[in-house]
């Protein structure tokens, strides 16, 4: 996901994980899709990342009522989410939608893997930005995506703490839900992961402020230059680091939970500790962290929301995913 490793109009900041997969998939000449509903309707968000996989522009029509009508070309349907998700899947086959019907994986642990690609890619960012700044040299036009040198390293600085925000708090829901639960089971088991965390996070936290640094610095002067070369290499540093730490927890960590043999009430209460766990970022930074995710790795965690218990952040997340551009 998000190896978007190839050149592009955009400005490295402003690539997300889609772009790549546009990269190698030309948008079709599609018919005008419709959907008409509530703006806050879980439905309509699922169905809205479901389009994006499918590299199709939608638009939302804000109507009274629960029920939603998708209107694709001059054909239109009505129902259940799987009614249309059926719809899009027959007009738009590829790439195709993939319905989790049978997977029994348990569900912090999707939430778990899936919060690490948001991560992962948004770091693979960081270090892409950073090593652009670094090499491209004193620019003589101004990028309006971005503006001036000065305002696109505040930005950079910006983005660095909204990724930070995340990471921290993913610590923290796994050192005070996952890690617990596991350790009851066998004690010590995640001792090296817990010392993992307390490794990196000074490291984080140098990051930052080595931003703030280079942030009042004049773009192209040598100490500039020499502080953006530190921040890359503690940048790359950092991102191996993660890698492997996320590596280890998916492949001997995480599939220990199934074994803890929870019962449906028990593992559902742990879902929805982890997701209350994640509520500050998640109720002002969703659309940053949803950016990480491909369409369809957004849609799964859509649907994993959809499935929280609480009626108020579900709703507060959903209108933020509906309020974005």
């Amino acid at each position: 996901m998000g190896n978007c490793f190839f050149k592009s109009k955009k400005p490295t900041a402003e690539i997300a994980p889609c772009d790549c997969t546009r990269r190698f998939r030309p948008a079709p000449v599609a018919p005008t899709v419709r959907l008409y509903g509530s703006a806050s309707s879980p439905v309509a968000a699922y169905i809205r990342f479901a389009l994006l996989h499918k590299n199709v522009s939608l638009q939302l029509v804000p109507t009274e009522g629960d029920t939603l009508v998708l209107e694709i070309g001059s054909e239109t349907v009505s129902g259940h989410r799987e009614t249309l998700l059926q719809f899009i899947e027959e007009k738009f086959p590829h790439p195709p939608l993939r319905f989790d019907l049978v997977e029994r994986t348990p569900l912090v642990v999707k939430v778990t893997r899936l919060q690490h690609r948001s991560i992962t890619w948004h770091l693979e960012r960081m270090v892409r930005w950073v090593e652009d700044l670094r090499t491209r040299g004193k620019r003589k036009t101004v990028d309006p995506a971005v503006g001036s040198p000065r305002m696109e390293l505040k930005k950079l600085e910006k983005n660095y703490a909204q990724l930070l925000e995340v990471m921290l708090e993913h610590a923290q829901m796994e050192e005070r839900i996952v890690f617990p639960l596991l350790q009851r089971a066998d004690p010590g088991l995640c001792k090296a992961a817990n010392e993992e965390h307390a490794r990196d996070l000074p490291v984080m936290n140098g990051i930052k402020e080595d931003m703030k640094s280079i942030g009042v610095m004049d773009y192209g002067t040598p100490a500039c230059k020499e502080g953006l070369s530190n921040l890359s290499t503690r940048l790359k540093s950092l991102q191996k680091h993660c890698k492997e730490h996320f590596d280890e927890e998916e492949k001997d960590v995480l599939p220990l939970l199934e074994a803890t043999e929870l019962s449906g009430e028990e593992e559902k209460r742990v879902f929805e500790d982890c997701i209350e766990a994640m509520k500050v970022t998640h109720s002002h930074l969703f659309n940053f962290f949803l950016e990480g995710l491909l369409p369809s790795e957004a849609m799964e965690y859509v649907d994993l929301i959809m499935k929280c218990g609480d009626k108020q952040l579900r709703a507060s997340m959903i209108q933020i995913i509906s309020n974005a551009k």
